[in-house]
């Protein structure tokens, strides 16, 4: 059972490797850790130290020099630095006649680290170190130490010897006062931090977790991490500074537990050295099942022991490393290398080996040879090509930096012509850490290495997903790129080929604090939460938003509006009452019906004007107040149609005359029966006054008092042609404005206060004894005008857009309507209908018109 679930690991593992390493093959690489093997999760630390000799080396010289054993994670360290010094040795042009030889600081790198250690803290910081690294008298030794800076960094405080630093930049090295002997092949991590905003801006990750050291670095990078994050807009749920002392620490790991466990933030950003209280919080967290996105450098490569298997695309490690060029004789050197002359056995070397090209597998016919117990047999019988990390990169250019400084301290000697004789110690090596800092070299490989400004330099990026396996299994792929000297938005490079490889479904998980507006919405910040954290609501009314996580809708143009998503604006339809509209139609039939009607009555008074009902009622007043209703009538239509400003002009003050008109009328009417009855008292003015037809003189009168109150309203503030765009969604309604609403409702006003006149007569002459009196005709007639301008006010202002329109049009023909039925229809019928009754039965010759 068990050989079956292994079987099945590796099989699903290779097939894993082939979906992805189709991206492109030599940036795919595959690991097998030995798992007998405890110490291989160990940080590597070495220390070696280059010298140069004017003869060849013994080639028993290694072998009686590593007597020791070498732990599995050093085995890189050391077949770098064979590889690389057998390479000087055998370059004519540099160094010639000269051989160049290293040793190991004080035998096994773990046993003297540990001693540097005791004896430092024992003498409280303080402690003479002997300097044993000259091997010639008239040359100075030079030192290559790291990756761990701390290390080194006691060493350099206790030693003059040139140092030269393999691990990653860090500026506690970069001392030029105190430590001026101390030099780093590694360039700074200056872009780093933006390097890794562009990553999260790409793949729109904006809730992050951060972890750093608690020291000089760690905070340096969260200043420069935090000013990159805020320019795109991504936030920090957390910043959990690491501190370096382990008893600290302990206090404090269950709160950094419960923070990474049950944060939103599936991202998390790991920035610090190893062999520190960084990395057992790291391991923690793996142990604890915290499934997340680890964003770091690529020193933190690291082996756990995962116990299940997945295979999300996007879960594991994104390392970003310096981008390095591909030593293609390292692996020949590798394949041919003289064991008799370096003490390695190569078989267990490549166990011990992290990673390997991808090629292995895909030129593999027979995948039932790789199971976890021949190991060993299956990469006998395959070709394999072992990957270089960071680190053994770093060294290799080290040793050349070295070789380049031996050359050019021996040139200067021999331009200079003088003797080889023996020198001081110091003096020797001050000249050569002298010439190791301005060194600019180019590597076997064709990379520029300038040892004078690699704190500055424009530091380019491979960026690589790593997955851990279950049984030491393991697999890193390329996915990307950064180039910070590129132009900006062109820097990062992302794969377009991840997708296609995963099927081509997006697997990208997200890392939000809030889900992202979608258009048509907005967001609204939460109060005392970051930027990230927000709601979102609906866009307000015409207002659209056509982006994602819009912070303000954008109004829609004053001729368009939105769409019910709120994603896109459109162009308003423009809308009046028309004569085409079902109510424009109508009004306008009613309207001409009832001209033609009050027109049919005219004619009809016209042709009865001898009879005694026109006559009695005063046929002259019966006469205007029928044309002025049909112009009443005619006067509505131009309420429909498209407006202009002539019509818009028209519609107020025809309405206000021709009703004017009408209404004096009526009350001329409703005086000349109040003075006929006035007539059966004695008096002559009273008489005199109705024979001259002074009753009349109330309709100009009353028109001229509108005429001028129209003719103020046109000069301070004449009606306009308006647009609506509130009142019908997606439409713009085109109407006439009243341009000053106090004169509107003055001249209203006006009407009424005739209205109302002329109904107060008329109620008190109602019962005057006659035939033909119409006083209650009149009454009534101004009961249905008052009535329906009474009610046309609180309609008009609780309206909009047409309706506004159509109300006051269905005013103007309903109160013109009363006044032609309550008054003319009766007398039309007596005409028409009942002619017999169309005679007098009182006062028969008592007026005579």
């Amino acid at each position: 059972m068990k050989q079956l679930c292994a079987f099945t690991i590796s099989f699903l593992f290779l097939k894993f490797s082939l979906i992805l390493c189709c991206l492109t093959e030599a940036s795919c690489f595959w690991r097998i850790k030995n798992s007998e093997d405890n110490d291989g999760d160990l940080q590597r630390e070495c220390h070696f130290y280059l010298g140069a000799v004017d003869k060849p080396i013994e080639d028993n010289f290694y072998n009686s020099l590593l007597k020791f054993r070498i732990a599995a994670s050093e085995y890189e360290f050391l077949l770098v630095m064979f590889f690389a010094t057998d390479e000087i040795n055998k370059n004519p042009y540099l160094l010639p006649n000269i051989t160049l030889m290293f040793s190991i600081i004080g035998g096994n790198c773990h046993d003297l680290l540990r001693g540097l250690d005791q004896a430092y803290t024992q003498i409280n910081g303080h402690m003479n170190f002997v300097n044993y690294f000259c091997y010639l008298d008239d040359s100075c030794a030079i030192g290559l130490t790291g990756p761990s800076w701390k290390t080194s960094l006691k060493l350099a405080m206790h030693s003059s010897m040139p140092l030269v630093f393999f691990g990653s930049f860090n500026p506690n090295l970069h001392d030029h006062d105190r430590l001026h002997h101390v030099h780093q092949v590694a360039t700074k991590d200056t872009h780093l931090s933006h390097g890794i905003v562009s990553l999260m801006f790409h793949f729109r990750w904006t809730w992050i977790g951060l972890v750093i050291s608690d020291d000089d670095k760690g905070i340096q990078f969260l200043s420069d991490l935090r000013e990159e994050s805020q320019r795109h807009g991504i936030c920090l749920a957390f910043v959990n500074m690491i501190p370096e002392n382990m008893q600290i620490y302990m206090t404090r790991a269950t709160i950094y537990d419960k923070q990474i466990m049950t944060s939103l933030a599936k991202v998390v950003i790991i920035y610090g050295e190893m062999n520190s209280t960084l990395e057992v919080s790291f391991r923690r967290w793996e142990n604890l099942g915290a499934r997340r996105i680890w964003i770091t450098t690529s020193q933190w490569d690291v082996i756990t022991n995962k116990k299940e298997f997945t295979l999300n695309l996007f879960h594991g490690t994104i390392t970003f490393a310096h981008r390095r060029f591909e030593i293609p004789k390292f692996k020949k050197f590798m394949q041919t290398m003289n064991t008799a002359k370096y003490p390695v056995d190569i078989s267990h070397t490549i166990l011990e080996w992290n990673y390997f090209n991808c090629s292995i597998s895909k030129n593999s016919s027979k995948m039932d040879h790789i199971t976890f117990n021949n190991t060993l047999e299956w990469t006998a019988l395959h070709n394999y090509d072992m990957v270089m990390s960071d680190e053994g990169y770093n060294l290799y250019n080290a040793v050349y930096a070295v070789a380049h400084t031996y050359h050019e301290h021996i040139f200067q000697q021999v331009e200079s012509q003088k003797k080889a004789k023996p020198k001081r110690f110091f003096t020797v090596c001050q000249q050569v850490s002298s010439l190791m800092k301005t060194r600019v070299f180019t590597n076997p490989v064709g990379e520029l290495v300038n040892m004078k400004h690699r704190e500055n330099q424009c530091t380019e990026y491979d960026i690589f997903l790593i997955w851990n396996f279950p049984q030491g299994l393991g697999l890193k792929v390329k996915i990307g790129s950064y180039l910070p000297c590129f132009p900006q938005r062109q820097e990062l490079h992302i794969s377009d080929d991840l997708e296609w490889a995963m099927g081509g479904t997006s697997v990208v998980p997200s890392s939000v604090c809030s889900v992202a507006c979608t258009a048509g919405f907005r967001k609204i910040h939460q109060k005392e939460t970051a930027d990230c954290c927000f709601d979102c609501v609906q866009c307000p009314e015409n207002e659209v938003s056509n982006e994602t996580d819009m912070e303000q809708c954008v109004k829609c143009p004053y001729d368009k509006y939105a769409n019910i998503e709120k994603t896109h604006c459109l162009s308003r339809a423009v809308s009046f009452l028309a004569y085409e509209d079902p109510l424009g139609i109508a009004l306008g039939c009613i309207a001409l019906s009832f001209s033609a009607i009050t027109i049919l009555v005219l004619i009809t008074f016209l042709k009865y004007k001898d009879t005694p009902i026109v006559k009695a009622n005063n046929r002259i007043l019966s006469y205007i107040l029928l044309i002025s209703l049909v112009f009443c009538f005619l006067c509505s239509l131009l309420f429909i149609g498209h407006p202009n400003q002539v019509s818009c002009v028209l519609q107020q003050t025809t309405f206000g005359v021709f009703f004017t008109v009408s209404v004096s009328t009526v009350l001329a009417k409703t005086i000349t029966v109040v003075m006929a009855f006035k007539l059966t008292t004695p008096g002559r003015r009273m008489r005199e006054m109705l024979v001259t037809g002074a009753p009349k003189l109330v309709i100009p009168i009353c028109t001229l008092i509108q005429f001028v109150l129209c003719g103020i309203w046109l000069i301070t503030s004449p009606p306009f042609i308006d647009r609506d765009i509130q009142s019908e969604h997606g439409k713009i309604v085109i109407l006439c404005n009243k341009g000053s609403v106090i004169a509107f409702h003055v001249v209203l006003g006006y009407l009424g206060s005739l209205a109302l006149g002329s109904f107060t007569l008329a109620f008190l002459a109602r019962n005057l004894p006659d035939t033909f009196n119409e006083a209650k005709f009149l009454t009534f007639s101004m009961l249905v005008f008052c009535s329906v301008w009474i009610t046309f006010l609180p309609v008009y202002h609780s309206t909009r857009g047409k309706v506004m329109v159509v109300v006051e049009v269905f005013s103007i023909l309903a109160s013109s309507a009363g006044l032609l039925m309550c008054i003319f229809v009766p007398k039309c019928y007596v005409i028409l209908v009942r002619p017999d009754s169309n005679f007098i039965r009182k006062y028969k010759d008592k007026f005579r018109y």
